[in-house]
């Protein structure tokens, strides 16, 4: 079983997180209502069983919260990838939404880089600012060793376009992370 256990305390956050790429229990606990449905969209959609629970500075904002969070998420994913032996690497996927349409393209290559590419005509949708998105996903591919590519190509409502760029960062990441059975890494190099 691909799995990890990653724990992180700062002044500003308090995190414990359980992650298997193979599928399991979904238990999302933020804090953040929005963040919460869309992290379980995202293990759903993925097929990755995920415990998180999270107590941050929310009477701050949310800031601390969601960013820690894909940090914590980034590391776990290096983690229970090892080496990256026998995955397929790459994925990508389109989600819509009704209204909404999202695209992820991403590399689990080792090099960490974000682009990213959404507008959100609403600020936030409950306790959740929809600036926080792209802060979100910079902090999981850069500590989880992912190309990320998310865009939405159009949309009117911020919560479509929130969760389809999170469904479709989950789908593709399933395409990534599936079995080849070669027992070696899908590089040129021998290594990831």
């Amino acid at each position: 079983m691909r799995n990890a256990c990653v724990t992180r305390t700062t002044r500003e956050t308090d995190i414990s997180l359980s992650l298997c790429l193979e599928g399991g229990d979904i238990r999302v606990e933020t804090g953040i209502g929005f963040f919460d449905h869309m992290l379980t969209a995202f293990a759903t959609h993925g097929g990755f069983g995920l415990e998180l629970s999270v107590k941050g500075d929310l009477e701050v904002d949310c800031h601390h919260t969601v960013e820690d969070t894909g940090i914590v998420l980034g590391k776990a994913f290096a983690q229970a990838l090892g080496d990256k032996s026998s995955i397929a690497r790459f994925g990508s996927f389109y989600v819509p939404m009704d209204e909404a349409l999202a695209f992820c393209a991403l590399d689990i290559s080792g090099r960490p880089f974000l682009a990213f590419d959404a507008e959100f005509p609403q600020a936030v949708c409950g306790g959740y600012d929809c600036a926080m998105t792209v802060e979100f996903m910079r902090a999981f591919a850069v500590n989880s060793g992912i190309t990320l590519h998310l865009r939405s190509l159009y949309g009117d409502n911020s919560h479509h376009i929130t969760e389809a760029l999170y469904k479709a960062l989950a789908h593709a990441l399933r395409e990534a992370v599936c079995e080849n059975g070669s027992g070696k890494p899908l590089s040129t190099k021998g290594v990831l």
